[in-house]
């Protein structure tokens, strides 16, 4: 873990002057299955504008990582019109940079958007499974497995409510 007093995190809006930094951001070999590279999040967030947040997860001059968030998305329009969300879309927290508290600073940033923009009480994520998923990552910052399945993955849930905020490193 990097020491929180030499950090300078941030999240910062993928740009013309990011975009390659961005790009060349990769997950190990081992999990490259379980989270699509962030050429395709990209694209997604073109695609999908009114919902799509991407940022470049930046420490110091570094991108060290991408997040993507979703807004007030209809969840399963065909089950409930009215089941609204937001959440994590995407992590990508490139293979050199794991395990320093970079991925923990990309959940709380989003979800602290999220609470900024007020329309949600709960955040959501979805997650692979088998080797390598990050279930136990985005369980030990509190997301409740809902039951529930998007495609393959399992859906998670974190209320935010100040009791229930992801722990600081």
């Amino acid at each position: 873990m990097i020491d929180p007093s030499q950090r300078t995190l941030r999240l910062e809006p993928v740009t013309a002057d990011n975009f390659d930094a961005v790009c060349a951001v990769h997950v190990r070999p081992d999990q490259a299955h379980l989270v699509s590279p962030v050429v395709k999040s990209l694209a997604e967030a073109y695609v999908h504008p009114a919902a799509a947040w991407p940022r470049a997860v930046v420490d110091g001059d570094d991108v060290v990582g991408f997040v993507m968030a979703f807004h007030d998305i209809v969840w399963n329009p065909a089950v409930d019109p009215d089941d609204r969300r937001s959440g994590i879309w995407r992590l990508n927290i490139d293979a050199g940079r794991q395990g320093k508290g970079y991925g923990r600073f990309a959940v709380r940033a989003v979800i602290e958007e999220i609470r900024r923009r007020g329309t949600h009480r709960t955040a959501h994520v979805s997650w692979h499974g088998g080797s390598g998923s990050p279930e136990p990552f985005y369980l030990g910052l509190g997301f409740v497995p809902t039951g529930e399945l998007i495609g393959e993955e399992r859906v998670g849930v974190l209320t935010l409510d100040p009791a229930a905020a992801p722990a600081a490193d």
